[in-house]
């Protein structure tokens, strides 16, 4: 995946109150000095604004004024995460190659050595686990030192052969920045950790096929093993002249030689632009199964399966899947409903998460998502933080058994071994325009577990249908209606002038039935102007008899939401200023107009710190 000016998307306008006053606008601190020496300063940068942008003087000036938020060493040293996976320093990005090898998990992900944003130096970071939360750092795996790969190490997948060997393919990007797929392999396979790696002296093993430009062509996935002539499958993203995205397949013995097939996988129903990080993964359908993940390379299709084909949306900066089905005499994936096809229906993540990929986990038979979370401050603020980015916590991948129509994604079990202090709160009621402290005392790394019940007469008494409604156009927690918004407050400061809102927004569709609404609410995140603050979510299926569920893991300037045990996700990244160390509190809030709400349950654990470090007598960037 290549770096995109498109990773931001632009914030609402709109920023109304929740329950208190509105958060004031910060300022920049200026020292005392002459006025003249200020007078000075002003029309030096007046004439600079003026010659790199004439006629905007006043409004780069006003910017300037009201985005260079005063950070102090300790604001920054606490946006810093404590069980996220993320390096001492700089830049990562996309999770490429993860595997489990010799009682180790591999994690392999992009990075910058030497800078905190994007850039052709981007190179292969490597690290290690035994429980996917505990990392110890290793030198990096592979560097952008070939012409071939010259303006960097993009992404790319490992794959575990029969005979034990292990591949990885990965885009490299020329001096022309032509994208073209390498091998590499790992030079001593009896080695637990795999420091060291080898490039073949024949890459690049595939360049760009008549028909796609030379940007448009990347992130190789090994998809299907045929045991019969011992073939595989390789997809890689594309996109046609018609900006409909595509997934090419090619078939290889040796992943040296390989046959363009002259079908696709698939193509896109809309021209939604250039396909990243294609993945393609079967789940099972029926309960028997459907605890359990599949192996892709071996699985063939039949009775009981589906098939989610995913890809990362290079024209908007977002991750979709469709489920479908998978004919392997053809190879092609066809979605069940092409209204919700790969780039216009269902995202793994509706916050900000980006170039994700699965990989099975043998050990525990089980499919794991990684995807990386960038920031949503200044590029001045990551330098002087000294790092930007995040990896999610891993997160496991089932099919939806009740629904039938979605993925459940839920954090991986080991979570779990990090909780400690618990605290734990029962039929809170909530009334309308209200909110309640949760006393749990400092609360910067938690995992908060909450069931919601609504008042049914409230329920009943609610006749006029609302179809308007929309997380991302919404207002955010502010906006009140007859059953909601109602959810939980965190990072917040004690007088809400700083909040990060998770909730649930209940409306009546025009058939009569309760819609849904699972939204997070950043407008309120940070007093700091230089960042993005959005209001992301979607709609997510409520079954009969089922509450209002929400798991929410805290971590500094992470936060990582699920509605319905998994049916929906959003993580957003926040900034506080003052809602951090012990000045980090957690609410329970009702913003309805009319409906009494119960928190049925409440469950607050306090998170350990992971600590994640350099293996033992090595070197790491």
């Amino acid at each position: 995946m290549a770096s995109s000016t498109k990773d931001v998307e632009a914030p609402p306008t709109l920023d109304a109150p929740l329950l208190g006053p509105a958060a004031p606008r910060s300022r920049l601190r200026v020292a005392p000095v002459s006025l003249s020496v200020m007078a000075f300063l002003l029309v030096a940068i007046a004439a600079a604004v003026l010659y790199y942008n004439p006629g905007g003087v006043a409004s780069n000036l006003m910017r300037l004024r009201e985005n260079d938020y005063p950070w102090t060493n300790d604001m920054l040293r606490w946006q810093r995460t404590g069980f996220h996976f993320q390096p001492g320093k700089n830049f990562q990005a996309d999770p490429n190659a993860a595997m489990f090898y010799k009682g180790w998990y591999h994690f392999f992900y992009q990075y910058n050595p030497t800078g905190v944003a994007w850039d052709y130096t981007i190179s292969w970071g490597h690290a290690v686990s035994k429980d996917l939360l505990h990392w110890n750092y290793l030198p990096m795996a592979l560097r952008p030192d070939h012409w071939y790969d010259r303006k960097g190490v993009w992404s790319g997948y490992s794959t575990l052969l029969p005979d034990g060997r292990i591949v990885v393919l990965y885009t490299g990007g020329t001096k022309e920045l032509v994208q073209v797929q390498n091998l590499a392999v790992p030079v001593n396979l009896s080695d637990p950790l795999l420091l060291e790696w080898k490039k073949s002296h024949v890459n690049p093993i595939l360049v760009p096929p008549p028909g796609i430009e030379d940007h448009d062509f990347r992130d190789p996935f090994p998809v299907w093993y045929n045991e019969s002539d011992s073939r595989w499958h390789v997809v890689i993203g594309s996109k046609d002249p018609e900006h409909y995205g595509i997934v090419l397949i090619y078939t290889t013995k040796d992943f040296v030689n390989f046959t363009l097939l002259p079908n696709i996988l698939h193509s896109t129903k809309q021209p939604v632009g250039m396909l990243e990080c294609v993945d393609l993964f079967p789940v099972a359908t029926t309960d028997s199964r459907a605890n359990q993940a599949l192996d892709m390379t071996t699985m063939r299709p039949g009775p009981g399966l589906k098939y989610v084909l995913k890809a990362s949306m290079d024209d908007e900066r977002h991750d979709y899947y469709a489920l479908g089905s998978f004919d392997l005499d053809s190879f092609t994936f066809t979605p069940d409903d092409e209204t919700i096809d790969v780039g216009i229906g269902l995202r793994y993540d509706w916050g900000k998460f980006y170039a994700s990929k699965t990989f099975y986990d043998q050990e525990k038979q089980r499919r794991v998502l990684w995807g990386y979370v960038g920031e949503v401050d200044s590029k001045r603020d990551d330098a002087l933080k000294g790092w930007a980015s995040l990896q999610n916590i891993p997160r496991t991948i089932l099919f939806d058994t009740k629904t039938k129509s979605n993925l459940i994604l839920w954090p991986v079990e080991e979570v779990e071994s990090l909780r400690t202090i618990n605290k734990n709160f029962n039929s809170i009621p909530l009334y309308p325009g209200s909110t309640y402290q949760l006393d749990v005392g400092e609360a910067t790394q938690l995992d908060i577990v909450a069931e919601f019940e609504v008042d049914e007469k409230a329920i009943e008494a609610t006749a006029e249908a609302d179809v308007t409604y929309n997380c991302s156009t919404s207002g955010g927690a502010a906006n009140r209606g007859v059953l909601g918004p109602f959810g939980l407050l965190v990072l917040a400061n004690q007088e809400l002038s700083e909040q990060t809102a998770t909730y649930f927004y209940v409306s009546r569709g025009i058939d009569g039935n309760l819609r849904t609404h699972f939204c997070q609410d950043e407008l309120r995140s940070s007093k700091a102007g230089a960042i993005t603050k959005r209001v992301v979510g979607s709609t997510v299926p409520v079954l009969h008899g089922e509450t209002w569920a929400l798991r929410i893991l805290v971590d500094h300037s992470i936060v990582e939401s699920f509605a319905q045990r998994g049916r929906a996700v959003a993580t957003s990244r926040v900034y506080p200023t003052e809602a951090i160390y012990s000045s980090a509190r957690v609410f329970l809030f009702n913003n309805a107009t009319d409906a009494i709400v119960t928190a049925k349950t409440v469950n607050v654990w306090h998170i350990n710190s992971t600590y994640n470090h350099v293996f033992p007598g090595l070197v790491a960037p």
